[in-house]
């Protein structure tokens, strides 16, 4: 299984953002490497989430979903 972050980039259209502005935005600024890792799939810590969450004004389910026909390497 993977993490998919489709609805975050839903949401970031939704709203004119562009993946960058997670990283310029000062209450979000997370790390670009952390942005290559939402964009391959891979998790990320709960804070990180946290902060995109409080930012955006949505909650966890928003953003994040399991998408299950991916296996992720052990």
């Amino acid at each position: 299984m993977a993490v998919s972050y489709n609805g975050l980039w839903k949401l970031l259209i939704d709203k004119n953002m562009k993946k960058m502005d997670l990283v310029k935005n000062e209450n979000i600024g997370i790390s670009s490497s952390t942005l290559v890792k939402m964009s391959r799939g891979a998790t990320v810590s709960m804070s990180i989430l946290e902060k995109i969450c409080l930012e955006l004004d949505c909650d966890f389910g928003d953003i994040i979903s399991i998408d299950k026909s991916n296996k992720f390497d052990k």
